[in-house]
C-alpha cells in the first residue's frame, strides 16, 4: 500500500509502482483531501483509520505525509501493518512551540492557495528546493492537478506537521519491521530518518541518491532498497 504526499494522490508516484509490482501486490491511495478522496475533515489519526481500512493487512509505503500517515496507523493499528517504509518522514516537531509557528505557517500557506489558485501553487510547490532534480514526468504535475483546493487547504490544516502530536517517544511501541529511506542530498530529513530508524526497535536506514523526493528521482535505486528488504524480513 502506497500512501502519497501533500500536492499528490495515487497517480503520483512515477516509476516505483510499476517497478514494485515485479515482487509484490501494489495498491495505491487517495489520502484525505486529495484526488478522489473526500473526508477533508480527517486529522492524521482519522487519515490512518481510512489508510487501514483502504490497504488492510499490507506493507505500508509511505512518503513525507504519507509516511507520518502510516507512522500513526502502526501506532494506532499495529495488527494490519505488516511492515513500514517511511520516506523522507519525520516523527514530529517537538516543542508546542514549533508546533505553534508550523500551524500559523501551515495556515498562511492554505490561505496563499486560495488566493492564488491550484496551477499557480504547484508551480511555486514544485520550485521549492526540496524537489530539486525531478523531471517534468517525475514531478507530475498534471496528476496533481486533479487535486482539488479546498480539501489540499483542508489537509494543511488538518493533517499538517503543527497539527501531529510528537511521536518520538512513542516509536519504542512500534515492534513492526520498519525501513527508514531519505535522499542523500536531503540533510534534514537524513537526519530525522536516521533517528527514526535508531528509535524504531526493527528498523534500518537507507540513503539513496537524491534530495525531497527520492522515491521520484531514484525511482530504482528505492525500489531495490525496498525490495531486498521486504524479502530480508520475510526470510526472519
Amino acid at each position: 500500500m502506497l500512501a502519497h504526499g501533500f500536492t499528490q494522490n495515487g497517480e503520483c508516484w512515477g516509476r516505483l509502482p510499476d517497478l514494485l509490482a515485479q515482487q509484490f501486490e501494489v495498491v495505491l491511495v487517495d489520502l484525505p483531501g486529495h484526488g478522489q478522496s473526500g473526508h477533508d475533515d480527517a486529522d492524521l489519526w482519522r487519515a490512518a483509520e481510512l489508510l487501514g481500512e483502504a490497504g488492510g493487512p499490507a506493507i505500508y509505503v509511505g512518503y513525507s505525509m504519507g509516511g507520518r500517515t502510516a507512522l500513526h496507523l502502526a501506532l494506532a493499528n499495529p495488527g494490519v501493518v505488516q511492515g513500514l517504509v517511511l520516506i523522507g518522514a519525520t516523527a514530529g516537531l517537538e516543542s508546542e512551540e514549533e508546533r505553534a509557528a508550523r500551524r500559523s505557517a501551515d495556515d498562511a500557506l492554505a490561505d496563499h492557495l486560495g488566493a492564488v489558485g491550484l496551477a499557480t501553487f504547484l508551480d511555486e510547490w514544485l520550485a521549492k528546493p526540496l524537489f530539486a532534480g525531478l523531471d517534468d514526468v517525475a514531478a507530475a504535475r498534471d496528476a496533481r492537478l486533479a487535486n482539488r483546493v479546498e480539501g489540499m487547504q483542508a489537509s494543511l490544516r488538518n493533517c499538517g506537521t503543527g497539527t501531529q502530536a510528537a511521536l518520538w517517544p512513542r516509536l519504542g511501541e512500534v515492534a513492526i519491521p520498519a525501513l527508514v529511506i531519505a535522499g542523500a542530498d536531503d540533510a534534514k530529513f537524513t537526519t530525522l530518518g536516521q533517528r527514526l530508524a535508531n528509535e524504531l526497535p526493527a528498523a534500518r536506514f537507507a540513503s539513496v541518491p537524491g534530495s525531497h523526493a527520492v522515491h521520484l528521482q531514484s525511482p530504482s535505486q528505492t525500489a531495490e532498497s525496498i525490495s531486498t528488504t521486504v524479502e530480508a524480513w520475510r526470510l526472519e
